[in-house]
């Protein structure tokens, strides 16, 4: 539920102080897990196609709905050497254009019978998704093939993609635990692909041509070099003869394999990359790991579970639990086809940074070196055999999972003896894979922070040998991840996090509330300049329904990952948010205090806690606030002005009954509001909101771009693509539909 009210109310998440220590801890072990249920794979047909595209097609009728997962076998890693970011834009302009289609056709064709289409990159594949309802089966694969066959890669559309993924990127370099993750990768995997952001870098994108993206499609766009399942409500031979008909003229290629590169042994190197100010350190530690094919995957992942996963995690123990010196942390086993690796995550207060650092480093020597208790393996194994029927719950999951194991070469029988496999294996495996694969001699170790805080503290933790990068010269392309300097009377086009970093004050705990009585002459001034400014009185009493369109990209270690939504209001108080992003379609709805939700789960009333959140953003709507404000409503109060973004800015505070304390800063220019703060109190994160690019339409003025910053999660930015005032709203959409 709260992750689908992060598409709508700029990602909600709990904050508070992570100094806390924790006292008299229970001892007490957790309950023995239940039993675990019995698991029936449904069954599969495989089939190559004679152009030898590779079809999987799974039965599986407990809804009347299709899933459809197309994998090209190519992404960041397949990048040419001089153009990161290569996959990464050709998969975002899949489906906003072929030569038979327009973005706008393409939409509408998926969306007049009821599906989701989607499409999206990662480090070794690119992916076009869709969902439908079975009698829609033909026209979706229709669809899916001219998506992958003939995108127009349309001069327009790139442009626009380029901006949003370069907009992106400003977000992500504002980020420490980005800046974190894609240093650790360079590190570990040196100048092997898997070493470059698959996001590319903003000069990278800039330097992107039509030519590039046309060729890296031609390249690696081909039957015999992809992946399609088919899974839901359908026969076999349903499903292949449709793939047939969709997909059978596309011709086979020539595929060149393209070298991977050299993985560098690892090897001991603590970075610190240097944030002056940082109140907190991102601490990534680990070292190179293994494919996804090899023969102790499942132990060596097993093991990482007992180290910082679910079912087990010494670390999350140590450093909260019992010395409460994080909210959390984590151990993952990240495989990929080539290689991997394994990193160990967490942040800390910027005075904990060398302790935390010793601790992680002590837990991973003691998982090499002492046999782990049944009990402790146990536990791990019942959490992984007893979360695995989730993972196949849906026709989108089954075909998440049976596409993983046909991507990288594994047996489809490996799914069908999954448990069984989990739970043979034993302590001697898990110490032996962690004395081959583990190495606390040889690890690489990023610390994003304040170094005048911790630096001194690293020597006395045993760490002496650091390379400090000031965060204005750190650059993941050069090989010491620094940034050369600018070449006299040329400006440097490279851009930096810091760059993006410097203009962005902290956001800080609010201070606790006061009452509000009546609005002062001096607000109503303000209020008043921006009702002009946004259009006039009249202008705004007349907008009685909203209809938009906007594209959310938020920050992830992969790259961008873009959400489209697309949101009906009618005032004064009813909205329904239609979002479809990488993990399919979410429909988050209010109406005068009521709302409800669906997913793939199906549809339902929304829990007490999460209807206030969707009350407190109807309250912050700004036309509505607006309005309440001049007329009396909603009290505001004049208060010292706030610099912001090198200007210094009129502010007005005001209180709201579901949202609480907002302030709202005004562009002193325009009258424009330029940003509004609230939150910062136990359980409500301090969030910034940043309106610019205003735009005229139908003689108001609109912000086209929001930039959206929450204590303690990635930033995020929200673009419209289309906005249209005054527009009909049928009352059916804020109806939940029956069971």
């Amino acid at each position: 539920m709260r992750h689908a009210a992060a598409l709508a109310i700029a990602v909600l998440a709990l904050s508070g102080d992570s100094s806390a220590q924790v006292q008299n801890w229970p001892s007490e072990r957790p309950p023995r897990p239940l039993p675990a249920r019995e698991v029936k794979f449904p069954p599969y047909e495989f089939r190559t196609l004679p152009n030898g595209l590779q079809v999987i097609a799974v039965s599986q009728n407990e809804q009347p709905a299709v899933s459809l997962r197309l994998i090209i076998r190519a992404g960041g890693a397949q990048d040419p050497a001089e153009k990161p970011g290569a996959a990464s834009m050709a998969s975002t302009l899949l489906d906003q254009g072929t030569t038979t289609k327009s973005a706008e056709q393409i939409a509408t064709t998926i969306d007049s019978i009821g599906g989701v289409l989607g499409v999206g990159s990662g480090s070794d594949l690119t992916f076009i998704n869709a969902a439908v309802m079975k009698d829609s089966l033909d026209v979706a694969l229709q669809l899916v093939a001219d998506v992958a066959r003939n995108p127009a890669f349309s001069p327009q559309e790139i442009e626009r993609q380029r901006q949003q993924m370069v907009s992106a990127m400003k977000v992500s370099y504002e980020d420490p635990d980005y800046i974190a993750g894609t240093v650790f990768d360079r590190l570990v995997y040196g100048f092997h692909p898997y070493g470059k952001p698959d996001a590319g870098t903003p000069s990278s994108l800039s330097s992107l041509t039509r030519d590039d993206l046309v060729a890296f499609h031609k390249r690696w766009f081909a039957p015999n070099n992809a992946i399609l399942a088919i899974v839901g409500d359908v026969t076999p031979e349903q499903a292949f003869a449709g793939v047939e008909k969709a997909f059978g003229s596309w011709p086979k290629a020539e595929l060149t394999p393209m070298a991977g590169g050299e993985v560098p042994p690892p090897a001991r190197r603590v970075i610190v990359v240097d944030r002056p100010g940082a109140v907190q350190t991102e601490i990534r530690v680990g070292n190179i790991g293994l494919p996804r094919k090899h023969k102790d995957f499942l132990a060596l992942d097993i093991a990482l579970k007992i180290l910082g996963g679910e079912g087990g995690n010494r670390l999350h123990r140590v450093l909260r639990s019992e010395r409460g010196l994080t909210y959390g942390a984590e151990a993952d086993l990240h495989a990929l086809k080539d290689t991997g690796d394994l990193v160990a995550s967490t942040d800390t207060k910027s005075t904990t940074t060398a302790e935390t650092l010793r601790l992680i480093v002590d837990e991973i020597w003691r998982l090499q070196r002492q046999r782990v208790q049944q009990r402790e393996l146990s536990d791990a194994q019942a959490y992984l055999t007893g979360s695995f029927p989730l993972t196949i719950e849906t026709p989108s999951a089954i075909a998440l999972q049976v596409l993983n194991a046909v991507f990288y070469g594994l047996d489809l029988e490996e799914l069908q003896n999954y448990r069984d496999r989990v739970n043979a294996i034993t302590p001697e495996d898990i110490q032996r894979v962690a004395q081959q694969y583990l190495h606390p001699d040889r690890l690489s170790i990023v610390l994003v922070g304040d170094s005048s805080v911790f630096g001194k503290d690293l020597a006395g933790a045993g760490f002496e040998q650091i390379e400090r990068i000031p965060l204005s010269e750190l650059d993941f392309t050069s090989p010491d991840m620094r940034r050369k300097p600018a070449a006299a009377g040329r400006l440097d086009p490279t851009y930096t996090p810091a760059s993006f970093a410097r203009s962005v004050p902290p956001l800080t705990q609010s201070r606790p509330a006061t009452a509000i009585k009546e609005t002062d002459a001096a607000t109503r001034e303000l209020v008043a300049k921006a009702i002009t400014a946004r259009g006039g009185l009249d202008l705004l009493r007349s907008i009685k329904t909203v209809k938009a369109t906007v594209d959310m990209v938020f920050a992830t270690q992969t790259g961008p990952a873009r959400v489209t939504a697309t949101t009906h209001v009618k005032y004064p108080a009813q909205f329904r948010s239609d979002a479809t992003g990488p993990d399919g379609r979410r429909i988050q709805t209010f109406d005068n205090g009521s709302a409800w939700v669906s997913d793939e789960a199906g549809a339902r009333d929304a829990p007490p806690e999460y209807i206030k959140l969707l009350q407190a953003t109807v309250q912050r709507d700004q036309l509505a606030l607006l309005l309440a404000l001049n007329d009396n409503r909603v009290h505001g109060r004049r208060v010292p002005d706030v610099r912001f973004e090198n200007a210094m800015m009129p502010a007005v505070e005001v209180q709201l009954a579901a949202a609480g304390r907002l302030t709202m800063l005004f562009d002193g220019a325009t009258g424009l509001l330029a940003a509004q703060r609230y939150g910062g109190t136990p359980g409500d994160p301090a969030t910034e909101e940043t309106f610019f690019d205003y735009r005229p339409v139908q003689g108001l003025q609109v912000a086209y771009r929001v930039r959206v910053r929450v204590a303690g999660q990635p930033p995020f930015e929200r673009t419209i693509r289309s906005i249209d005032f005054n527009v009909p709203v049928d009352a059916a959409l804020f109806v939940k539909p029956k069971a």
